[in-house]
């Protein structure tokens, strides 16, 4: 199921630091990048911090900008976002500034915890998630329940390590300030554990006033049939792709990406390339690398359309090509219509042949742009 954009927010100290030791917080940030943090708060549709973070912070949570809230308004939605917090064992302090500032709040816990929170009375709305906390089933009741489209999540860092190591997190906004903490009981951005391989994407480096703002964001394709939030990147690039390609009324226009699995981009293609009239994209891309290369059994394809099972112009179809390629996982838009092909199923093939094929349709509309001629 389709879950919001993830947007993990933070500020650290030069040696890695979210705060030190002592009774009031650690002011990181700089005047002028507090409020360019208030500006994405106001670009977002929820917010959300973690119950330690309410214990340890008291954070209001709020867009302080009166022209930033109006404009929320103007644009038809309310003047805060909604407010999240997680909380396994729902043991939450009534009293804390998050409950009584803003709009609406929902609380995502256990079973258990969900007994304890109701409890307490808080003026959110409670959601038992099972008797675990699940971050997919979180991410994914947000946008289905209160569409949600883009979340930004400011903490703490045990919560940003989560979202991190799951392939949860579209972006991270990292603020560097000019200072060392050097408390080893302080409070870490990241923690420990398996994240994934590779190196992650910078799209921007911005000083603003004496702190440095970082954005990046991850490349590493997910695992098996478990999307990660690089795949919706390189299945969005395969999309634009798609729209490179020479217009044609007897075939459809496709793009494909080839990612190892550490996020590096092996070769795309896109139909109809460098003037070959029938070369398929899935076939331009695969073409461009060597065959006996090592990343290709890990690697991933995106391709914007489902690889095709039956074609005149070549004696392989795409499927094929993949399946002779060794790669084991394709992620796609959209399945191809009984347009020119009767019950074609490229997934089917694949599946049956051990690829892993994953089906983001929240893309789908994009994939088919470039091709609404042909529908």
């Amino acid at each position: 199921m389709p879950h919001p954009h993830v947007l993990l927010s933070a500020a650290v100290s030069l040696d890695g630091y979210l705060d030190d030791t002592g009774p009031d917080r650690l002011l990181l940030s700089s005047p002028a990048d507090f409020d360019r943090v208030d500006e994405v708060r106001a670009s977002v549709d929820a917010i959300l911090i973690g119950a330690g973070t309410i214990r340890a912070d008291n954070p209001r949570l709020l867009v302080n900008s009166e022209a930033r809230r109006a404009a929320r308004v103007a644009a038809g939605k309310p003047p805060y976002p909604l407010k999240v917090t997680v909380s396994g064992s729902g043991e939450l302090d009534p009293a804390a500034n998050f409950w009584h500032t803003g709009g609406e709040k929902v609380v995502y816990t256990t079973d258990k915890g969900a007994d304890r929170a109701r409890e307490l009375g808080l003026a959110a709305d409670v959601v038992a998630l099972g008797p675990a906390l699940d971050w997919r089933r979180l991410l994914e009741h947000l946008h289905a329940v209160h569409g949600v489209e883009r979340l930004m999540v400011e903490g703490g860092g045990r919560i940003h390590t989560q979202l991190l190591q799951q392939g949860l997190a579209d972006e991270v906004q990292l603020v560097l300030a000019p200072l060392f903490v050097g408390d080893p009981d302080a409070p870490r951005l990241f923690g420990p554990g398996g994240y994934q391989g590779g190196r992650l994407r910078l799209v921007e480096t911005r000083r603003i006033e004496d702190v440095v703002l970082m954005r990046y964001e991850p490349t590493a394709p997910g695992t098996a049939s478990t999307p990660a939030a690089a795949d919706h990147y390189w299945l969005a690039l395969a999309c634009e792709l798609a729209a490179q390609c020479p217009p044609s009324r007897t075939a459809f226009s496709v793009g494909a990406v080839v990612v190892a699995a550490d996020g590096t981009e092996l070769a795309r293609g896109h139909s109809r390339e460098s003037g070959d009239p029938v070369v398929h994209a899935e076939e331009a891309a695969l073409a461009k690398i060597a065959p006996d290369d090592p990343r290709l059994p890990s690697a991933t394809v995106y391709t914007s359309l489902e690889p095709c099972t039956h074609r005149a112009s070549r004696p392989a179809p795409c499927a094929r090509l993949i399946l002779d390629a060794g790669v084991r996982r394709v992620v796609t838009a959209w399945r191809e219509p009984d347009t020119f092909v009767t019950g074609a199923d490229g997934t089917g093939l694949l599946t049956g042949q051990g690829v892993d094929v994953v089906v983001l349709s929240e893309h789908e509309d994009h994939a088919k742009t470039p091709n609404r001629h042909l529908l």
